[in-house]
């Protein structure tokens, strides 16, 4: 038998070796179906090739998203395995705190020891369905199974951004919350009535959500004023109308970006001649001082007519709190 090291093997239409042209590393592939094909142990350990969890390689021209560690993770798991939660908002396009592991629901009894891989247990089976090429809990199910395990302003942030991604809508939330048997049903209910569609960006969700907790008047997402003849002339992100109040989140793009600052000056001077009025809000005044945030808004309605909010619910001091020396 010849023991001697092989070389790396040659490849056809760039990848796949010629031994086996049935055989594409550029997909994900375990161990033994890689022997199979013809590599060796030796080959599988060269650079041509990406561990990606043990016993589960690819191509290293293959840039390792979460949608291959996704289905990397599911060809070691059980049949029924299902990627979740936290994997399953970011294949959906969702803004959720990054975890470095893959989610995944299997049944009860069945276990998933392999590091990266976070499995749960679940006797009712999740919604599912298929999405780039993964098995994977469908956008509403995704909702659910994280209100867990996000707060409720980071809950609506991701049902904001499921709506805007057009992958559920807000009407199928408020449903799947109000039939769901979890144990965090209240929060789900809670945060699908809050969903709204129009939303640009998670910073625009925590700003409509600082002022709800607060207890001041939603303001209307995504506001529009339109020409004579329907067609959309501006918008806003937040306003109360009535009031010709405006309300913007203004990211560093805003700052940084001359054809973005430009465009804002030109808007803001046609819209402050027809008597609108903005708060314009940064960052710090998120995570900073959110109580300044709250009383310019507050300030800006009362100095157009409307009746004083009066004293600020506390409940938004749990999910803005500031930072000492601020709130």
């Amino acid at each position: 038998m010849d023991n001697r090291i092989r070389p790396f093997p040659r490849f056809h239409d760039g990848d796949v070796p010629l031994h086996d042209r049935s055989f594409d590393p550029r997909q994900v592939f375990t161990r033994i179906e890689g022997l199979k094909a013809g590599l060796t142990p030796y080959e599988l350990r060269t650079r041509q090739y990406v561990r990606v969890f043990r016993g589960v390689y690819v191509a290293r021209s293959v840039p390792c998203t979460t949608v291959v560690r996704a289905r990397a993770a599911l060809r070691i798991a059980p049949d029924d395995a299902v990627v979740s939660h936290h994997t399953a908002a970011i294949i959906w396009g969702g803004d959720v705190v990054t975890s470095s592991s893959v989610h995944l629901t299997v049944e009860p009894r069945q276990v998933v020891v392999v590091p990266g891989i976070r499995a749960r247990q679940r006797a009712r089976r999740p919604e599912v369905t298929m999405r780039q090429g993964v098995r994977v809990t469908t956008a509403a199910q995704t909702f659910l199974d994280l209100a867990g395990d996000l707060d409720l302003v980071e809950l609506v942030v991701l049902g904001d951004r499921f709506v805007a991604r057009r992958v559920t809508t807000c009407q199928e939330l408020v449903e799947a919350a109000a039939s769901w048997p979890g144990w965090a049903r209240e929060r789900a209910i809670r945060a699908a009535s809050l969903v709204r569609a129009g939303v640009d960006s998670p910073p625009e969700s925590r700003l409509r959500m600082l002022l709800v907790l607060a207890g001041l008047p939603e303001p209307t997402v995504n506001h529009r004023l339109r020409h004579p003849d329907g067609h959309v002339r501006r918008r806003m992100e937040l306003a109360y109308e009535e009031l010709l109040i405006g309300i913007e989140y203004h990211g560093r793009q805003h700052r940084t970006k001359d054809a973005v600052w430009v465009g804002d000056i030109s808007r803001r001077e046609e819209l402050t001649r027809e008597s609108w009025r903005f708060v314009e809000v940064i960052q710090e005044g998120l995570v900073v001082d959110p109580v300044d945030t709250v009383m310019r808004v507050e300030r800006a309605r009362v100095e157009r007519g409307a009746r004083p909010t009066g004293p600020l619910r506390e409940e938004f001091r749990r999910y803005f709190p500031g930072q000492d020396g601020a709130a």
